[in-house]
């Protein structure tokens, strides 16, 4: 089960890793729209569909590299109280009350839309470029699909924790500013 979740986090973490250049090509994207808009007066009309496109690609893609991290909020003022075996169970079901079957209506709703916007070849209605948007919109399924299978692991790791009494280590690649300072004033 452990090398299921490996298996399962080095994906998300791929993928997400991938997708954060949208960053990238964003950032020069808009410099070069705030370049010919100011200094040369001459604005382009695709600049909004391409800043909401990245930005939304971004954002969906990233939903199954937080989970396998656990950088998701959690609000919940006494689930840090529970030992790591109750705190499992009540994940457990809670994944299968509203995780799974949330996710399982993105995935279907979100290749119903995006079949739909492929075969009308969907173009942007916000600026008069019709910049096409049917090919972005296949990001709904794919990014439910890896949500989906980034559940399956974290049930397995609440699997092993109810089984040990201890949560399964989950890959770390990014740290906190504040761990890490709190981490130097200890040094």
């Amino acid at each position: 089960m452990v090398n299921f979740i490996n298996f399962v986090d080095k994906i998300s973490s791929w993928v997400g890793k991938a997708f954060s250049w949208t960053i990238m090509i964003m950032t020069f994207a808009m410099a070069y729209e705030v370049f010919v808009r100011y200094m040369l007066g001459d604005p382009t009309s695709w600049a909004f569909d391409f800043s909401y496109m990245m930005y939304g690609t971004l954002f969906m893609m990233a939903g199954a590299y937080t989970l396998s991290r656990d950088g998701h909020v959690r609000g919940d003022v006494l689930y840090r109280l529970w030992k790591p075996r109750t705190q499992a169970k009540v994940e457990i079901v809670l994944y299968f009350l509203f995780f799974f079957p949330g996710i399982l209506a993105l995935v279907f709703a979100g290749a119903d839309y995006a079949g739909e916007s492929w075969f009308y070849k969907e173009v942007s209605v916000m600026s008069p470029a019709n910049v096409p948007i049917f090919q972005f919109k296949m990001i709904i399924p794919f990014a439910g699909s890896l949500l989906f299978i980034q559940g399956l692991a974290q049930v397995c790791r609440c699997i092993v924790c109810i089984r040990t009494g201890k949560w399964p280590a989950h890959l770390e690649d990014v740290e906190e500013m504040e761990t890490m300072l709190l981490n130097q004033s200890k040094d």
